[in-house]
């Protein structure tokens, strides 16, 4: 290979970006003799349009549950609906063989939401504007059921 040339993109292609993850699923399936990543979603869909409103989505991963994405618009909020997301995508996620779960939210997000429903703070860190900061959390999947 030549001398190799750096791209920086805010905007990265569908096929640039399986590069990577093939690349990586190449090499964690053979350093782990197993390949078992698997998109889970979970969608609040409006009754009467059958859109998504809201939810949740992320991963399994080698026993672990990843939150990406969790969203409710305000109107749903407070109704008991994030919490019965957050319940399903756990249930299938140990279903899926899964032992714990891990996320992070931004500090103005819903932390306090996570510690209510059994996920445990394990460290922040300091983001940008000041005063606010990520928090990662963690939950043993097997406790609670």
């Amino acid at each position: 290979m030549t001398e190799p040339i750096f791209a920086i993109t805010d905007q990265p292609g569908e096929a640039d970006l399986a590069v990577l993850e093939k690349g990586l699923d190449v090499f964690n399936e053979q350093a782990a003799g197993a390949l078992d990543r698997r998109a889970l979603a979970v969608f609040v869909r409006d009754p009467a349009t059958g859109r998504v409103v809201g939810g949740l989505s992320g991963r399994t991963s080698f026993g672990l549950l990843f939150v990406d994405y969790f969203y409710l618009p305000p109107s749903l909020r407070g109704s008991g609906l994030g919490r019965e997301l957050l319940r399903q995508a756990e249930n299938e996620a140990v279903r899926r063989g899964c032992r714990a779960g891990f996320l992070y939210t931004i500090s103005f997000q819903a932390p306090e939401f996570y510690r209510r429903n059994g996920w445990r703070s394990f460290g922040e860190i300091a983001s940008q504007p000041g005063g606010i900061s990520r928090v990662f959390f963690t939950k043993d999947l097997t406790a609670s059921r």
